[in-house]
């Protein structure tokens, strides 16, 4: 009996388990010559009238089974198909579980609902919300959107829903901006609030878990000022209704849905509805009443006119008549036959390939109840059976709102979720989808942009973990991947790029023969070696001549040896640094500038000899002769090279990768191995070059025809000069600059020594052969 407004989707429902028990009832296979009656009841989706009903059936206070020629008295309630919704599944559950009463729901979804402590006896044909809600979460994030808003009913399986679906949401890193609930029966008021909410709101995503008839009210209140553009995400207990399809600014919308079904036959049960049998149904009576606005009575009524008996329901479009896709329908019809082959199992029994059933078999609630746990056959290819919880195998189509080429929005199926497939497989996309305001792009509903490799996210103060900034990789590390919660350093020989997206190796830097640099101290290494050379091929030309014999000319030739040595031991210095290169340049450097040093320092003692030796009674001069002063320069070498020996002994020098001077780049260099053998070989050379040039200055005021003593000073001045500025420029000079700067004082001595001592001379010889005479160089001064 009807108490309320007739709903036709729900009479839909009602007419699914009239036909499915007239199929049972008509088999020979299932229940044979057993006849299962049914009694239908209106809950208005109101939950007190659905615990008045679930009272009455419990108590059996009123009949269950029409008495009929079909049905005897000894009918009983065997199960109950229902409720539609799961707050009144919820209610009816507690009272029907200590009675082992089943209760078969083919639209309540809430997860609650499959605790069995709780529930005992409830089953349901349709997928938990748990599943739905991993099912929308996947949804969600397989289109990118990890900045959404949330509504949902103020109900059971609203609250129960949402919340399944905030902890999927969670596990997949989705974000939601606000989170809004309200219920049919609420205030407009309420309901604008939620409007507006969803108005200003930033996030393009909507979520929306909600009973039909509860968006209706949203959907009214949002189309009397449209928001901006919003990509609705919805349940499956509203994203299928055709009749919320007229909000065109939905269009777009995507959901999950019950898969469709084919039910052999219903659709002509449906809409092959005679007067007779309308009029037998008060409900039927209602209903074709208000489809048609007319009266099946006779009335005097002005409003509506008599029915006339052509009204054909086949020229209707309501949710009642169409036929073209069956979701929950199938629902109820599998919830029926669910129940009728517990009972069978409970009853008949398989012989000799027949089936023989006990009429008389007096069965329980929970006989029924134990078999309805067992349940498992196939009926029209979809398969039926229960887990520990009542619930069946979760199967979903992912649905979108597509407008048509006439404007009309139509649902299309566009993928699948299958929770029986392997992690990871369960969700899949198949066709091609339009999305709000028909666009063919995804719409993009994020609180931050993604963070490009080379940056790295941080979350912003107060904020949800989707809203953060993206930084640059700090100096030296990367992020190769998009929103990198962290940089990773590169290893120590490799360095970022620009993009600071990937490591490569750092670049290796030395002094190369091949950069400006390069060349330029090379061309100075040659042409002082090459000018040494040619001076020393023009003294030993002129070796005869007055000027050359007079400044010791075996000293003088061996002087500019060394010095030949001093300019091209500095190319040992240019090119990659190798174990042999290392030792070779420091101890070809240290054995090569004393060698020289030791001659300029004979020559000084020979100058102050030799003017010495000019004084009367004075005969020095046989102490310090040729012998003498080879000795002299060969055992000042001699020290220098037993203190190269023992450094190459002890610790040499050896090639090293520095890592530290640069960061971005290597330099390869030669390490010093033992720091006191090097500032020992530099100290010894700097020891002879200060005595050197103490003797200089003494020899300085010596006759002019004496100059060279006066060159000696200069050169020696030059000398000390350019080590002592070297010490701090060789400590402060980075990389390759390090070894340029010692390459430099080697030059810079070298030629303050040739061009001091032997330029003048070489002048004399070349352009003034006049004062290349012995009567010259006797000549004294004046003074």
């Amino acid at each position: 009996m009807s108490v309320c407004s007739i709903n036709s989707r729900e009479l839909r429902f009602g007419r699914a388990v009239m036909f499915a028990i007239e199929e049972i009832n008509n088999s020979t296979e299932l229940l044979p010559g057993i006849k299962l009656g049914y009694e239908i009841y209106d809950s208005c989706a109101s939950v007190p009238v659905a615990m008045h009903v679930a009272f009455q059936l419990s108590n059996g206070e009123d009949p269950v089974f029409q008495i009929g020629d079909n049905c005897s008295q000894s009918g009983v309630l065997m199960g109950v198909i229902g409720e539609s919704g799961s707050t009144q599944s919820i209610s009816m559950s507690r009272i029907f579980g200590p009675f082992k009463i089943p209760l078969v729901s083919h639209f309540a979804t809430c997860a609650c609902l499959s605790d069995k402590q709780q529930y005992p006896t409830f089953f349901r044909t349709i997928p938990s919300d748990h599943y739905q809600a991993d099912a929308m979460a996947k949804l969600v994030k397989h289109f990118g959107w990890t900045w959404i808003g949330a509504v949902h009913s103020d109900s059971d399986y609203g609250r129960n829903g949402m919340a399944s679906f905030l902890v999927a949401a969670s596990r997949e890193g989705i974000c939601v901006e606000y989170i809004e609930s309200f219920y049919r029966t609420d205030p407009r008021s309420k309901i604008q609030r939620v409007a507006d909410v969803i108005r200003r709101s930033t996030a393009i995503a909507v979520v929306a878990f909600i009973a039909d008839g509860d968006i209706k009210f949203l959907f009214e209140e949002l189309d009397q000022h449209r928001p901006p553009p919003r990509q609705w995400i919805g349940s499956e207990g509203w994203v299928t209704d055709p009749q919320l399809m007229s909000f065109s600014f939905c269009a777009g919308a995507i959901g999950v849905a019950i898969q469709q079904s084919v039910i052999p036959g219903f659709s002509d049960f449906l809409l092959d509805l005679s007067p007779s049998e309308v009029g037998a149904s008060s409900v039927l009576t209602e209903f074709w009443e208000d489809a048609f606005n007319c009266s099946l009575t006779k009335t005097t009524s002005a409003e509506k006119k008599q029915c006339d008996g052509t009204e054909d329901l086949k020229t209707l479009k309501i949710p009642y008549t169409d036929t073209s896709k069956f979701r929950i329908n199938n629902m109820v019809y599998k919830a029926v036959y669910a129940i009728a082959h517990a009972i069978h199992n409970a009853v008949c029994q398989e012989t000799n390939f027949t089936t023989h059933c006990k009429k008389q078999t007096s069965l329980d609630f929970n006989q029924v109840f134990t078999e309805l746990k067992k349940v498992s056959f196939t009926q029209n290819g979809y398969h039926v059976s229960f887990d520990a919880n009542g619930d069946p195998v979760a199967t979903y189509e992912i649905v979108n709102w597509q407008k048509s080429e006439s404007g009309i929005i139509e649902l299309v199926t566009v993928g699948y979720y299958d929770a029986s497939l392997p992690k990871g497989q369960e969700f899949r996309i198949n066709r091609n989808l339009t999305w709000v305001d028909e666009e063919m792009e995804v719409p993009i509903s994020v609180c931050s942009e993604s963070c490009a490799p080379g940056t790295y996210k941080v979350l912003q103060k107060g904020k949800p973990i989707c809203c953060y900034d993206c930084i640059p990789c700090p100096e030296g590390e990367i992020s190769n991947i998009t929103d990198s919660p962290e940089c990773i350093p590169c290893p120590r020989e490799f360095w970022p790029n620009s993009k600071r997206d990937a490591c490569f190796p750092k670049p290796v830097e030395f002094l190369t023969f091949d950069e400006v640099l390069s060349v330029i101290l090379a061309t100075f290494s040659v042409s002082g070696a090459c000018l040494t050379i040619t001076t020393a091929v023009i003294f030993f030309y002129h070796r005869t001549t007055p000027i050359v014999r007079a400044n010791n000319s075996e000293l003088s030739f061996l002087l500019l040896f060394s010095l030949t040595l001093c300019f091209l031991c500095s190319l040992t210095f240019i090119g990659a640094p190798s174990e042999w290169s290392c030792m070779l340049r420091h101890t070809a450097f240290g054995i090569t500038f004393v060698l020289c040093i030791s001659c300029v320092l004979g020559k000084t003692i020979v100058v102050l000899i030799a003017f010495k030796a000019t004084l009367p009674g004075n005969n020095v001069i046989k102490w310090f002769g040729p012998p003498q002063q080879r000795m002299t320069v060969m055992s000042l070498t001699l020290f220098q090279v037993l203190i190269c020996i023992v450094w190459l002994v002890v610790s040499p020098p050896f090639p090293v990768k520095n890592l530290t001077t640069y960061k971005e780049k290597i330099i390869l260099e030669c390490a010093l191995g033992s720091a006191i053998g090097f500032w020992a070989v530099l100290g010894y050379i700097g020891l002879l070059a200060v005595f050197c040039f103490v003797l200089a200055v003494l020899a300085r005021k010596l006759p002019d025809n004496f100059n060279e003593a006066k060159m000696i000073t200069f050169s020696m001045l030059i000398f000390c000069a350019v080590w002592i500025t070297f010490i701090p420029a060789y400590i402060s000079s980075p990389g390759k600059f390090t070894v340029a700067v010692e390459i430099f004082a080697i030059l810079a001595s070298s030629f303050g020594l040739i061009l001091c001592i032997f330029f003048p001379k070489f002048l004399i010889i070349l352009f003034q052969p006049e004062k290349n005479t012995k009567r010259y160089l006797m000549n004294k001064n004046q003074t």
